[in-house]
C-alpha cells in the first residue's frame, strides 16, 4: 500500500496542518460553541478530502525528511494557515465591534448575552447580526470560496518555502483597516442616528433644563433604534458578505 508511505503521511499531515489551522479560526468553523472534537475531526475530513488534489504538489516540495526539516515545515504550514484564517476572523470582529457600538447607543448593551463567535458575552443585538452573518456566509457558498481558496494556497505558497513574516504583517494590517472600513460603512446609519439624536437632545436639555431629557427620551431612542435597524440590517449583512468574498477572493 503505497498510500502507507512515510512520506506520504507526512504530506497529509503538512495540509491536516494548514487547513486545521485556517479552519480552527474562521468564522462559522471556528466558533466556540462548536466542541473542539467536532471541529478537529471537521479540518480531518476536510484535509482528507482535499489530500488527492495536493498529494502531488505538497510531495514535490519535500525535499527530505529530517526531522529539523520536518518541524520547520510543520510550523510553517501552521502559521500560513493562521494568517489566511484570521482575514476572516478581522473581518467578524470588526463586525462585532460595530454591532457593539450600535447596541450601546441603543442601550442595549448592559443586556447579557450568550457567546456565540468568541468566549465574551455580547449583547443579544451583536449575536443576531453575527449569526445572521455567519448562516449567510454558509448560504452563499463563501466556504466552498474558502476552501478553494485553500486549495490554491498550495500553488502559491508551497509548503518548502520559509514563512514569509514581513508580507503577512502587511497582510494583516490591510486587511484590518479593509474590515474596519467595511464595519463602518455597515454601521454608518447608526454613526448618524447617534450624532443626530445626541445633538438633538443635547438642545433639548438646553432649552429645557428642568426636565430630564436624556432619561425620558431613551424608550424613544431604543424604539427608533430597533426601527432603523429592521430597515437597514438586510444591506448591512450583504455589504458584509460581498467585502468577505472579496477578501477571500484575493
Amino acid at each position: 500500500m503505497t498510500w502507507l508511505h512515510p512520506t506520504t503521511l507526512l504530506a497529509v499531515f503538512l495540509i491536516q496542518c494548514r487547513v486545521g489551522a485556517c479552519l480552527m479560526i474562521m468564522p462559522g468553523f471556528g466558533s466556540s460553541r462548536i466542541p473542539r472534537n467536532v471541529r478537529l475531526f471537521l479540518s480531518l475530513a476536510v484535509s482528507i478530502g482535499l489530500a488527492p488534489l495536493l498529494l502531488a504538489p505538497v510531495l514535490k516540495s519535500l525535499p527530505d525528511t529530517e526531522l529539523g526539516r520536518v518541524v520547520l515545515l510543520i510550523t510553517t504550514e501552521l502559521l500560513t494557515g493562521v494568517t489566511i484564517g484570521f482575514i476572516g476572523r478581522i473581518f467578524m470582529t470588526a463586525l462585532e465591534t460595530m454591532g457593539n457600538y450600535a447596541a450601546t447607543f441603543m442601550n442595549l448593551a448592559a443586556m447579557g448575552g450568550s457567546p456565540l463567535e468568541s468566549d465574551n458575552a455580547l449583547p443579544p443585538m451583536v449575536n443576531i447580526i453575527t449569526m445572521t452573518a455567519i448562516v449567510m456566509i454558509f448560504i452563499s457558498g463563501l466556504h466552498w470560496q474558502l476552501i478553494s481558496g485553500l486549495v490554491s494556497s498550495f500553488s502559491v505558497i508551497p509548503p518548502g518555502l520559509s514563512f514569509d513574516a514581513q508580507g503577512s504583517l502587511i497582510q494583516f494590517v490591510d486587511s484590518l483597516t479593509e474590515a474596519f472600513l467595511v464595519a463602518l460603512r455597515v454601521s454608518s446609519p447608526f454613526v448618524l442616528y447617534s450624532v443626530l439624536a445626541n445633538l438633538s437632545l443635547g438642545l433639548m436639555n438646553k432649552f429645557t433644563p428642568q426636565i430630564p431629557v436624556y432619561f425620558v427620551s431613551m424608550p424613544f431612542i431604543l424604539m427608533g433604534g430597533l426601527l432603523l435597524t429592521m430597515f437597514v440590517v438586510s444591506e448591512m449583512v450583504g455589504i458584509f458578505i460581498d467585502a468577505f468574498s472579496l477578501a477571500l477572493s484575493r
